[in-house]
């Protein structure tokens, strides 16, 4: 029988295919498409996610970025007995998990944690792990948590609003370095010396403040999008390196990945869905030397020299179907790799 939400509370961590489509990874624009559903939340790759991991009775998951709850509640209804164990660094989320933990009771733990703190975590033994990288959907819909220029609202980006400072406090004190590593390194933005010097010169005005003001000033520093290319909104870049600033997201990842293998049972599968290029990158890379594969075009060392852990169980990232990006546009750049344990 389950249990109620009252006698199994939500946790909180102490320590802060052959058929899939695949296809290369393109670059992420959260903010020049439309929101999805009402409830704000559409888990993307859905149907794979559940194929490649196939959950059956007993099966025990770890969802490292329980979000929305969709790939989650996938996972319990799947199969009777189907225990999962999910993670999520916003407060917010807590609220969310209410109602799969009334429903479910102890098959469902929800640990208020940053997957990056994954190493903390007194659980192992899992047949699957998925990690979902980047913002939900609550996330950018939510306009006062200042992820999106679509609203105005204050520049917070934190997804954990209640640790680090605020985008805006970032962009008002950082040093100039910090935020050319923001803003190239993270952004990819190629006028990067003329959007750090607008923000550094707008600094104490209070155009730093609100998104719409900040999007306009880099708009500004940028300039026109070239003829024939495609219209990006020219601050979409800088406001996504921002956020991973601010946020640490590749640092999470990187310290996240290996946590989580270290963790899965013998022929357990880890999976990581990424939106842009710098979260695929180190999927990538990590998958690759795992299953003892060159990790970059300049890792020269032989095959003795490397430890084979895993399998690949795609060598090319697995995208949406047509179908999916049409019923939900933010899809389009999602692309899941994965690998299954060895040893």
């Amino acid at each position: 029988m389950r249990s109620s939400a009252a006698s199994a509370p939500i946790l909180k961590l102490k320590a802060n295919l052959p058929f899939f489509k695949t296809v290369l990874m393109s670059y992420s624009i959260d903010d020049t498409i439309a929101p999805t559903t009402a409830s704000g939340h559409v888990p993307v790759l859905l149907r794979e996610t559940l194929e490649l991991f196939g959950p059956s009775r007993g099966f025990k998951l770890l969802d490292g970025t329980f979000g929305g709850g969709g790939h989650t509640r996938a996972f319990l209804e799947a199969a009777e007995n189907v225990t999962v164990v999910a993670l999520d660094r916003d407060p917010a989320a807590l609220g969310r998990a209410k109602a799969l933990k009334a429903e479910f009771g102890d098959r469902f733990r929800l640990y208020h944690s940053n997957f990056g703190d994954l190493a903390d975590l007194d659980e192992r033994g899992f047949h699957g792990i998925l990690f979902d990288f980047g913002l939900s959907s609550f996330q950018l819909d939510t306009k006062e948590r200042g992820f999106s220029f679509r609203y105005d609202a204050p520049v917070d980006m934190r997804m954990n609003p209640e640790e680090g400072i605020s985008a805006a406090e970032f962009l008002e004190t950082a040093e100039e370095a910090a935020l050319v590593r923001a803003v190239r390194n993270y952004g990819e933005e190629p006028h990067v010396r003329r959007v750090v010097k607008a923000i550094m010169d707008a600094r104490g005005t209070g155009a730093l403040q609100r998104t719409q003001s900040l999007a306009a000033l880099i708009s500004e520093a940028v300039g026109p999008t070239p003829r024939g290319r495609k219209a990006v909104h020219p601050a979409t870049r800088t406001f996504q390196g921002i956020r991973v600033e601010v946020n640490d997201e590749l640092s999470a990842i990187e310290r996240g990945l290996p946590a989580a293998f270290d963790r899965l049972l013998p022929d357990g599968i880890l999976a990581a869905i990424s939106f842009h290029s710098l979260e695929d990158r180190i999927v990538k890379r990590f998958c690759r030397k795992m299953a003892g594969r060159p990790e970059h075009s300049h890792d020269s060392r032989t095959q003795d020299e490397r430890e084979v852990c895993a399998s690949m169980i795609s060598t090319r990232p697995i995208s949406p179907s047509e179908s999916e990006i049409q019923s939900n546009p933010r899809s389009r750049s999602a692309r899941l790799r994965a690998i299954r344990k060895i040893i």
